[in-house]
């Protein structure tokens, strides 16, 4: 993470502006808008009266800057002052609503800036003598680029999700690890009632976001991507920023123990149901680990004729499929399997259960429950399907481009009913 001016300067010559939230490692600049008589504040005409205790001064976008990224936000410094301000308006004089950082050195608009469009921004601190100190800075956007990277959220607006459903934000182009931070510092969770979480990055372009702990059933949660204007290395910009709201249903919870050859589900803290199932046998074992409802198929076939060969591989129509990882393992109905059912391991992976288990689990899970299998023969691997939650919380921290602070936990709702169709996300919104 960058700390310094030198070190906010790209190998390709040209200094990328600030990210809200680190600005305290920036405010060396040398404000060109404070200008004024004997060196007061510009804004302050004191005419024989004292000077304002507070000054403020503008440090980025420095004053008469071209070419300013459309996610830029104001850097300022306020010196002695209990209050500060800041304002931003575009050439027909039209204010830019936006948000005063924690730490009241930096503003951030509340969405990107329009291209090749003149802004001035307006700080103004005022000290316990009640007299204001304003600085201004008159800055120009860069042009719309050619070079343009889409974000796409996996879920979309009103989905009802399961308590550990991550939130999945893609890029359409793969985000250098050096820009990563930025990315992050421009994307934002909140939750009612809040919890703490973070993003973690799977991929140069994926990146999600889970809680500490599972999501508390009937949560609202919304999830925001200023990506609009804002570099992203080798001269690509965000094409448009993101905003998406969701719920979470109730907390219903699947454990599948190997030992007893059963499934427990809770809900809400509460067991509703137990179902005999069996497992994958030694050949071809099921994956222990916490995995997550990733699809749900009312109807599909199975057919591992090409991958397994003629002898091995079937061709199997399939009722109630809840997929659980890529590598293919489900929980299904399986009507030939439910006599070793609760006592014998016969299937190919699959949690196997009767037709009517099926069904029942069908109705009552969604997209985003989690499932626990413990005690088989091999571990699930991460990156096996929505394994975010097969990770220790320290694990999942180092997947974040920026420091843990505990102290940034998300924020500021809710159940629906599966009904017998395929369940599958809303339409990705894209920005």
């Amino acid at each position: 993470m960058r700390a310094t001016q030198d070190q906010l300067t790209r190998r390709d010559g040209r200094r990328r502006m600030f990210a809200a939230g680190i600005l305290a490692a920036i405010l060396t600049f040398t404000s060109a808008c404070t200008a004024g008589d004997g060196g007061k504040s510009a804004g302050w005409h004191g005419g024989g009266e004292s000077a304002p205790k507070a000054a403020a001064t503008i440090t980025e976008p420095a004053a008469d800057a071209k070419d300013v990224p459309a996610s830029t936000g104001i850097a300022f410094t306020a010196k002695d002052a209990e209050d500060t301000t800041v304002e931003l308006k575009d050439s027909a004089g039209a204010a830019v609503e936006g948000t005063l950082a924690a730490d009241g050195k930096s503003w951030l608009p509340k969405g990107a800036l329009k291209y090749a469009e003149a802004y001035t921004a307006t700080v103004t601190a005022t000290g316990d003598d009640g007299k204001p100190a304003q600085a201004t800075s008159t800055f120009t956007t860069m042009a719309r680029p050619a070079k343009q990277i889409r974000v796409s959220s996996f879920l979309g607006d009103n989905q009802v999700v399961g308590v550990g459903m991550p939130l999945i934000v893609k890029f359409s182009r793969a985000i250098p690890e050096d820009y990563r931070d930025d990315v992050q510092r421009r994307m934002a969770v909140t939750s009612t009632p809040a919890q703490e979480g973070i993003w973690h990055w799977v991929s140069p372009t994926e990146i999600r976001f889970r809680p500490k702990e599972f999501w508390k059933a009937g949560s609202a949660v919304s999830y925001q991507v200023q990506a609009g204007g804002l570099p992203l290395g080798d001269g690509w910009y965000g094409r448009a920023d993101l905003s998406v709201d969701i719920k979470t249903g109730p907390a219903v919870i699947m454990t599948v123990d190997n030992k007893t050859k059963r499934m427990t589900v809770t809900k809400d803290g509460k067991v509703i149901k137990t179902v005999l199932v069996s497992l994958g046998k030694k050949s071809t074992p099921s994956s222990s680990g916490t995995m997550i409802v990733i699809e749900k198929l009312r109807k599909t076939v199975f057919d591992t004729l090409e991958e397994l060969g003629p002898e091995e591989g079937y061709r199997t129509k399939i009722d109630y499929a809840q997929r659980l990882t890529w590598g293919g393992e489900f929980i299904h109905a399986a009507p030939w399997s439910e006599g070793k059912q609760g006592s014998v391991n016969v299937s190919h992976g699959c949690v196997n259960v009767s037709m009517k288990d099926g069904a029942w689990l069908f109705a009552n899970t969604r997209i985003g429950d989690p499932v626990t299998v413990k005690g088989t023969e091999r571990k699930l691997a991460n990156g096996n399907g929505w394994t975010d939650w097969n990770m220790s919380w320290d694990e999942y921290v180092k997947g974040s481009a920026l420091p843990y602070d505990p102290d940034a936990a998300a924020s500021p709702s809710a159940e629906a009913t599966p009904g017998d169709t395929d369940e599958t996300p809303s339409a990705e919104p894209t920005a």
